[in-house]
């Protein structure tokens, strides 16, 4: 599974949430509205766009 890649973008904005969504929001590495980063597809990554899938927007590639 760690072969695989997903690309993530942040579309809505990450101030007023709280502390711990933003830190993941961040450790995700997005920064603005509408970023988009790839990561490796992993269980603690799926983890962490669990908590912010509010946010932002997951494509497979």
């Amino acid at each position: 599974m760690a072969d695989k890649r997903l690309r993530v973008t942040l579309v809505r904005s990450k101030y007023g949430r709280g502390a711990k969504q933003l830190a993941t929001v961040h450790g995700l590495g997005l920064r603005k509205v509408r970023q988009t980063v790839e990561v490796e597809d992993t269980p603690a990554v799926r983890g962490m766009i669990n908590k912010v899938i509010h946010l932002v927007r997951v494509e497979e590639n």
